[in-house]
């Protein structure tokens, strides 16, 4: 965290958080004359048949957007826009810590992902319940590569229920299908 955010009291860092999230929805706003996402379409390439059939599979389910890299990417620069791009940059460290096969590096990477995106105040916060914290802080103490599973869930039922409908109405993903 920065140190200038440490000494900032509780109720400045929620006003700001507070902040950030009516800033999100202003963007989304067309009365107000800006579009977001056209300096972010993705760009199909040579293989824009399979790209074309890809983004439109995205829609098919969660799931699909999750498998294919360009939607990753493309959800990920949606997610910017809305200012929430910690809760997929989560889950995406969650499933590499998965991947993770040393004892040792495990427990440095439960450290590093706890402290970036999981404990209170952390400098990339995602937004799940007191109880899955502490539980999630508890699974440090023998971390296995299921300890972030709880939090993980939680933060991909949030972006499945809340962003990626959102994602899908966006100008950025209608041009991508226009373009398929």
């Amino acid at each position: 965290m920065c140190r200038g955010l440490a000494a900032l009291p509780i109720a400045c860092l929620e006003r700001a958080k507070d902040l950030k999230t009516r800033l999100g929805i202003l963007l989304h706003k067309p009365e107000l004359g800006h579009r977001i996402g056209n300096s972010s379409k993705l760009q199909l390439g040579s293989r824009q048949r399979d790209s074309s059939r890809e983004v439109l599979e995205w829609r098919e389910s969660f799931d699909q957007l999750l498998k294919s890299k360009s939607g990753v990417t493309a959800f990920h620069t949606f997610l910017k826009t809305e200012f929430s791009e910690e809760n997929l940059d989560f889950w995406l460290a969650c499933e590499d810590f998965k991947k993770t096969r040393s004892k040792t590096k495990l427990a440095s990477k439960a450290n590093r992902i706890f402290e970036e995106f999981v404990q209170s105040e952390a400098p990339r916060e995602v937004n799940i319940d007191h109880e899955t914290r502490e539980i999630t802080r508890k699974n440090l103490s023998g971390a296995t590569s299921a300890c972030f599973n709880e939090a993980q869930a939680k933060t991909r039922t949030l972006m499945e229920k809340d962003s990626y409908p959102r994602f899908l109405k966006s100008a950025s993903y209608q041009d991508m299908t226009k373009q398929a």
